[in-house]
């Protein structure tokens, strides 16, 4: 079912469109999901907290509950469980991904520029699409490629030989070193930087000599990757992200590192050279990674935890060194307990050298 716009869009400001209306009963068709209550207009998206009349929002962690009765939102997307009879409400089996997807009808992509600018540097034997947007101040390096409808932002390098597919989104200040090859659909946020070389040094007499970094980094279809982080090239062959995969701010990815599909990489993650991760991993907010490891299909590691190892069996993982977050929950319960155990020892440890020194007297007598 195509949307009725009710309003034309005005001005824009903060990535939302100040004027765009649907009503209720468009929006849960466009979701195929069923709606209670009126077919209210909705003119925005917020929170349960900040939402006012016209807005509408979602309820998908339980402890927010409590501010379903008070929130002041035209609308809300919830489980049925949750539906009330004063609410307006969509009801859905999946409350935040209906929601992302309300949200996208309301935003707006960054930039207004169009076309290609004069200000921009590109070689004569680059390769560009149709329709693709470059601001003023990108370098775009000899023989690099492209895609259809890609948009470069300014202070953009791309090197030599660079391969960048359709409908990318490449923001302020991203570096693409020659040679590296970026699929459809990629975002890259401001900063990123592919290709840089890989860490890579070998003992000499008179100390470390660099090991050149001849391979390249490979991003394949529906990748995004945060601001500053780092993809490096591989020494030999291949660093390369899988299809689907999302990656935070301020990840360091080391040369000839696999990173399967659909993968989820948190913020200050570091993996180091030469390891492979499965599909469908998660790897929570400071994880370390140890090189040339394995991590099967599946697995999620908590926050800070540290991975020196492979790991052979899907599963929840926490601690450094990692290990079944069960018994990681169980490891922390005790550590809390530490110094009354310590206490406890103690006293128990005199009772039992005064029991040997009353016992070395009564046989002594």
């Amino acid at each position: 079912m195509n949307l009725i716009r009710l309003g034309e869009p005005e001005k824009r400001k903060n990535n939302m469109v100040t004027n765009m209306r649907y009503k209720l009963s468009e929006l849960a068709a466009f979701l195929k999901r069923e709606f209670i209550g009126k077919d209210v207009e909705i003119s925005g998206c917020n929170t349960l907290m900040d939402a006012k009349e016209g807005d509408i929002t979602f309820l998908a962690n339980p402890k927010y509950a409590k501010y379903l009765k008070s929130t002041r939102a035209g609308a809300v997307i919830l489980e049925p469980s949750y539906a009330i009879d004063e609410k307006n409400c969509i009801i859905s089996e999946n409350p935040y991904l209906d929601f992302a997807k309300i949200v996208s009808l309301f935003a707006k992509e960054q930039g207004e520029f169009s076309g290609i600018s004069e200000q921009s540097n590109i070689h004569k034997d680059a390769k560009i699409d149709k329709d693709v947007v470059i601001y003023p101040y990108v370098y775009i390096g000899p023989r690099a490629k492209i895609g259809k409808k890609t948009k470069i932002f300014p202070g953009v390098y791309i090197g030599e030989d660079v391969s960048i597919g359709e409908e990318c989104i490449i923001y302020p200040n991203v570096v693409i070193m020659g040679g590296c090859e970026i699929g459809n659909r990629v975002i890259l946020h401001p900063g990123v930087v592919i290709g840089a070389d890989g860490f890579g040094f070998a003992m000499g007499e008179e100390g470390r000599e660099k090991f050149p970094q001849i391979g390249k980094v490979v991003i394949e279809d529906d990748v995004e990757i945060g601001a500053n982080s780092t993809i490096d090239r591989a020494a030999l062959g291949e660093t390369k992200i899988g299809k689907g995969t999302k990656i935070d701010n301020l990840v360091q990815i080391g040369h000839n590192v696999k990173v399967g599909a659909n993968s989820v990489i948190v913020a200050q993650v570091g993996i180091a050279g030469s390891t492979n991760i499965g599909n469908n991993v998660i790897l929570a907010g400071q994880v370390g990674v140890n090189g040339h490891i394995n991590i099967t299909d599946g697995v999620i590691i908590g926050a800070k935890s540290g991975v020196p190892k492979d790991i052979k069996k899907k599963g929840i993982y926490s601690g450094s060194p990692i290990m079944e977050h069960s018994r990681f929950l169980r490891t922390c319960s005790v550590i809390q307990k530490l110094p009354e155990i310590y206490k406890e020892f103690k006293q128990l440890k005199n009772r039992l050298e005064l029991l040997e020194t009353q016992l070395k007297r009564d046989q002594d007598g």
